[in-house]
């Protein structure tokens, strides 16, 4: 097993031991956009608990030393990334701040906090991949502030073709420390879900807005 594959199952055995992630597939969770998902993942449990704290951290300064060695700077996403940035970047002993979803109406009005000098290398610290809008919106505020954007590491992705299609789109590299498919994988050894379970939840990986993985079709 190589090592990003034993990163990977670490990190799934830590967020299903702790409950940060929910599978739910006969009482689906319905998203803002109003897609039903049989999975919720909330990375934010992982600070209240400082053992997965420790594994998360360590795990993301181990793949950004990896992936993208010539990091300078640290940058969370408001709000799920700025704790683990902030973490992340003291093991590293660099620098780090976070992107706001907007510009501030007062003070000085920054959307980028913490200092960032034009050409710095910058990697961007997300909790969970989805659809990739937050990412984006993030990697472009950095980029249009002169900002070289090595790429976004996250705790998890849920591994959905929209996703990937939109960050390759952006010409943004990113990596996650684990992902949906190994996520089901270890719950299904764990007997937390049951074979037909883990077919209705990738197929609801392939095409999110096809419900019929609802009724197990």
């Amino acid at each position: 097993m190589s090592r990003r594959d034993e990163i990977a199952r670490l990190i799934a055995e830590d967020l299903l031991d702790i409950k940060a992630v929910f599978l739910r597939p006969n009482e689906p969770f319905t998203w803002a956009s109003g897609i039903k998902s049989p999975i919720y993942c909330d990375n934010r449990l992982t600070l209240t608990a400082p053992k997965v704290r420790t594994d998360v951290e360590e795990a993301l300064a181990e793949l950004i030393k990896d992936e993208f060695p010539g990091a300078e700077v640290l940058m969370g996403t408001a709000t799920a990334g700025i704790a683990h940035a902030a973490i992340t970047a003291h093991l590293m002993d660099i620098p780090m701040g976070y992107v706001r979803s907007g510009a501030k109406d007062h003070g000085r009005g920054n959307q980028i906090e913490g200092r960032l000098e034009p050409g710095q290398k910058v990697v961007v610290v997300e909790d969970l991949i989805s659809t990739g809008g937050s990412c984006i919106d993030t990697v472009n505020v950095l980029r249009e502030a002169g900002a070289e954007v090595l790429g976004v590491i996250a705790i998890m992705t849920y591994g959905m073709q929209k996703g990937i299609d939109r960050m390759n789109e952006a010409n943004i590299k990113w990596t996650t420390l684990t992902n949906f498919d190994t996520v089901i994988e270890l719950a299904a050894e764990k007997n937390l879900i049951d074979n037909g379970d883990r077919e209705r939840l990738k197929a609801f990986r392939d095409n999110p807005s096809d419900e019929s993985w609802i009724k197990g079709a």
